[in-house]
């Protein structure tokens, strides 16, 4: 199996997005018609994608040397949708899951591919109602891959307790800051990665699993992080959806800069650390289930710490590679997040100063993305959000109770 050149530390970014009926705050079922309208621009549309659902489009940067570069790729993305999407009244948000959309409601994009992993996946392929960032960062050398890979292992669960933003399931609060990860890994391929020594164990893998009918090629190998080797990248997989573009930038820039600070350990001769497998899953699980508030195994031996005390170390340690990397202000954006709240805390909170909560949710991630940046959802800075509500009210009848409740805080109970 061979892997791509690529340069190191390149970058590029994944993101997808949620088309959003604009009277009901529920997802539209439009993507097809979005991308045939794309299509007739006369600018380059290259960067917009389907997605297996046809409630989303995805965007996909240009590879690039630093983060600011995909970001502006991506902006330059929304402002080609934006003019296509207002006259069909459907505006672009996103998050991990859509805080009250049905899954069961949920049309599949008409492929011979995913047809054939609803097919086979059944019950679990039917709930894929899932939105991401995806992160691949160049590695030079291929025998680099997997000893970067397990390394990230020990710091990977920290991104994905830092971009939660799935607290919701289908209209309910389910008490996990990250529940798109728990459904997702509920497809075969999906979850955790094996921690393979050798090349030769992975193209073993590989092998194995195409004979075996499992897979038919690597890209449907769905690794929370994988190497990706038609691109000679390292694919972070593990992070919900960014409601906003700064945190897109922020994901991006911890992904580049914590491979290039374990590239540098290769370099200079330095063995890499490593968690057992059994340590990596448990990290996983409280990622998802306490967020930001996460006590996380940082090593082999069973040392603990907070998620928060963790990334305000590593920030310091990557500030360096970030500087000679160009994506110091991104990388800064962590800071913000962890003073600010993570995104699943933000969208809790926005939801309980109003009547309305899962319209209000909606109404918050419309804002953030507008806004560009995380919002503070006490300090009501997200001044559409109220004649938003009232219109809903308009709408719906009143009388009818919220079908949930948000909690300001309820990932503090005791673990």
């Amino acid at each position: 199996m061979e892997f791509a050149n690529s340069p190191r530390s390149s970058v590029g970014i994944e993101w997808e997005l949620q088309l959003i009926d604009r009277d009901s705050n529920d997802l539209r079922q439009a993507a097809d018609t979005v991308l045939a309208l794309v299509r007739q621009l006369d600018a380059d549309t290259s960067m917009i994608h389907g997605e297996m659902m046809l409630n989303t489009i995805e965007l996909v940067s240009r590879p690039h040397e630093r983060v600011g570069q995909c970001v502006a790729d991506l902006r330059e993305c929304l402002d080609l949708l934006e003019p296509v999407v207002e006259p069909m009244r459907i505006t672009l948000a996103s998050s991990g899951t859509h805080p009250f959309a049905n899954p069961v409601y949920q049309r599949v994009t008409d492929t011979e591919r995913y047809a054939e992993l609803v097919n086979r996946t059944r019950y679990w392929g039917r709930q894929m109602l899932l939105f991401g960032t995806h992160v691949h960062v160049g590695i030079e050398d291929r025998a680099k891959v997997l000893p970067i890979l397990r390394a990230v292992l020990t710091r990977f669960a920290h991104i994905q307790a830092l971009t939660a933003s799935s607290p919701f399931w289908s209209g309910k609060n389910t008490g996990y800051a990250d529940n798109r990860a728990m459904v997702f890994q509920q497809l075969p391929t999906a979850g955790v990665p094996h921690q393979f020594e050798r090349w030769c164990d992975l193209e073993e893998y590989y092998a194995g699993m195409v004979k075996t009918g499992v897979i038919s090629n690597f890209d449907e190998v769905r690794w929370d992080v994988r190497p990706s080797p038609k691109f000679g990248t390292l694919e972070f997989r593990v992070a919900d959806a960014a409601t906003n573009l700064a945190e897109i930038g922020m994901v991006a820039a911890l992904s580049q800069c914590m491979v290039e600070y374990f590239s540098r350990q290769l370099d200079a001769g330095e063995e890499l650390p490593t968690l057992p497998s059994w340590f990596v899953v448990e990290n996983k699980w409280r990622a998802a289930r306490y967020g930001i508030d996460a006590i996380l195994i940082l090593d082999e031996d069973g040392n603990e710490e907070q998620v928060g005390q963790t990334l305000a170390r590593t920030v310091e340690e990557l500030t360096p590679i970030a500087q000679e990397l160009g994506c110091l202000e991104e990388l800064q954006m962590v800071t913000t997040v962890l003073a600010l709240g993570a995104p699943y805390q933000r969208l809790l909170r926005a939801g309980s100063h109003f009547e309305r909560s899962r319209e209000a949710i909606v109404d918050f991630m419309i804002a953030e993305m507008a806004a560009g940046h995380p919002l503070n959802p006490d300090l009501r800075e997200f001044d559409g959000i109220a004649a938003a509500e009232q219109n809903h009210a308009q709408a719906y009848d009143v009388t009818e109770p919220a079908p949930f409740r948000t909690d300001p805080a309820p990932f503090k109970e005791e673990k």
